[in-house]
């Protein structure tokens, strides 16, 4: 369980420096900002690594039994998080201009529907940490984040990321149990 912590600390502490106030003494502390964006990411591949050795190494620990009867439910709330989760990396977008930051919103429902069909330790502290940071991330840059203009173009980015989105929902559905370990079943 101390690789996993471990992971998820190195992965969601250096991204969370800005909510907590710390980015900017961190950023200059480490010369560069360039400097700073490498150091966050060697940090997040580590944690990303160790959050997947140590969720593997994990012992089962039952906290709470899923309905087993409504773990579809997970299914139909993942569908929007890769919509969610494009919609932050491509350009401007209605949903990235009305949401400002989908891909933190994505990655909080992301947490939240897999804690709605895991119920071991490892699967809360896993899941429950990353739907809490993206909670808090997407909170915090909704407040802080000046809008553009809006503009009609805009539109053909939603629809370039709910296509994408679906079909990477599909192939994910398909290909879970081969990814992850578990299939996934209507």
């Amino acid at each position: 369980m101390g690789l996993l912590v471990t992971g998820l600390l190195l992965l969601l502490v250096p991204h969370s420096l800005r909510e907590l106030g710390l980015r900017d003494f961190v950023a200059s502390r480490l010369g560069s900002r360039g400097v700073y964006r490498g150091a966050v990411f060697v940090l997040a591949v580590a944690g990303l690594a160790l959050i997947v050795w140590g969720k593997s190494q994990a012992p089962f620990v039952m906290i709470w039994q899923p309905p087993f009867e409504l773990r579809h439910i997970s299914n139909f709330i993942m569908y929007p998080v890769f919509w969610l989760v494009l919609a932050g990396v491509l350009p401007m977008s209605t949903a990235r201009w009305t949401l400002r930051n989908p891909m933190a919103l994505g990655v909080a429902v992301w947490g939240v529907a897999h804690l709605w069909a895991n119920g071991d330790l490892a699967s809360m502290l896993l899941f429950g940490s990353f739907a809490f940071w993206g909670a808090i991330k997407y909170l915090s840059l909704f407040r802080g984040t000046r809008l553009p203009p809006f503009r009609n173009r805009m539109l053909v980015w939603d629809a370039i990321g709910c296509t994408l989105g679906s079909v990477l929902y599909v192939s994910v559905f398909v290909f879970h149990g081969d990814l992850f370990g578990v299939g996934l079943s209507l």
